[in-house]
């Protein structure tokens, strides 16, 4: 059977990084390019190191129209400029991994119409899809955390959220936060309230959940390690626990990456796979939900790629399966 060839824009990334070392051990995919103005001419293994050895491929500047699949890794708002200057076969088949479609107002561009990218939302639909809007991470640490109560219409009051994300979070480019100096030994808060993921968590809410009408209030952190996402979230609830966690496990019991964990989490349970944790606790009329992800692969990458494997029609577990980086 013939593979699938892929081609990748933005290649020097963190997400680009990830996307690659998936790829070249899917058993159905090979990378046709990878697309690095910057790096065109210099070896990937020049950039993503750990690749040494492994694959020889070099940085180019010029793209294939005719490759199976499009995977865009560029910052958020350029995925736009990129597909306006380049044209693709019909056939080429795009996931963008930035913000630029994934919501309602975005979605049609140039005739294509992107589809969001949760399978554990919107599985039926990404599996004719031609076009998906891959979601942001703290979107999907939420969203997979709130879904199960929406579903069932039980969210009647505002939702609080405390989520945490590791450094790579914030992309290779240094800032004043991302040096290791700065982000050694600290914490703290950013975009309190205002996060760019907060429209698409309360477009899916909405979608199961029509009549929600309350606050979704958000506190997003940077943490000092590298890479996960752990996100607590609490809003009023009438059931037992025990309620709780039949629901989610009903939610998501066909789901192949998301799973309700009967014990408190934590972070390094998920860190290098594609799952989701999901826990519940009660107290005093509060259902407290923590969520965690890796931030670059469940969060990021890896969902891309089951995504993929969803459109193409492969098993939706494929070249995912990654073992915890537990110790």
């Amino acid at each position: 059977m013939k593979k699938i060839k892929a081609g990748i824009i933005g290649g020097a990334g963190y997400t680009a990084g990830e996307l690659i070392r998936l790829l070249i051990n899917h058993p159905e995919t090979e990378i046709d390019f990878v697309f690095s103005t910057s790096n065109a001419g210099n070896k990937i293994s020049k950039i993503h190191q750990d690749l040494v050895g492994t694959l020889d491929l070099k940085f180019t500047d010029t793209v294939n129209p005719d490759v199976d699949v499009l995977f865009l890794c560029l910052g958020h708002g350029n995925s736009v400029k990129f597909l306006e200057a380049n044209t693709f076969s019909d056939n080429t088949k795009i996931i963008d991994l930035g913000n630029d479609f994934r919501l309602e107002a975005d979605k049609v561009f140039n005739g294509k119409t992107f589809v969001y990218g949760l399978p554990e939302l919107n599985k039926d639909a990404i599996v004719s899809a031609n076009y998906i809007a891959n979601p942001g991470c703290f979107a999907t640490a939420i969203q997979l955390g709130l879904l199960p109560l929406a579903d069932a219409g039980l969210l009647g009051n505002d939702v609080h959220i405390n989520a945490v994300t590791g450094a790579t979070g914030a992309g290779t480019s240094l800032s004043a936060t991302t040096h290791y100096t700065w982000r050694d030994n600290n914490f703290s808060y950013y975009k309190p309230f205002t996060h760019q993921h907060l429209g698409e968590i309360n477009q899916s809410v909405n979608q199961l959940q029509s009549s929600f009408n309350s606050e979704i209030i958000f506190m997003p952190n940077r943490g000092n390690f590298s890479r996960g996402i752990f996100a607590t979230i609490y809003t009023d609830y009438e059931g037992t626990v025990e309620d709780a966690k039949a629901l989610y496990e009903a939610f998501y019991a066909d789901a192949k990456f998301t799973f309700v964990a009967d014990d408190f989490l934590h972070m390094k349970q998920v860190v290098n796979t594609n799952k989701c944790l999901v826990h519940v606790h009660k107290h005093n009329g509060k259902l407290l939900i923590t969520s965690v992800i890796d931030n670059l692969l469940k969060g990021a990458s890896g969902q891309a790629v089951q995504n993929m494997n969803l459109m193409f029609g492969l098993e939706e577990i494929l070249g995912l399966g990654l073992k915890a980086a537990y110790f």
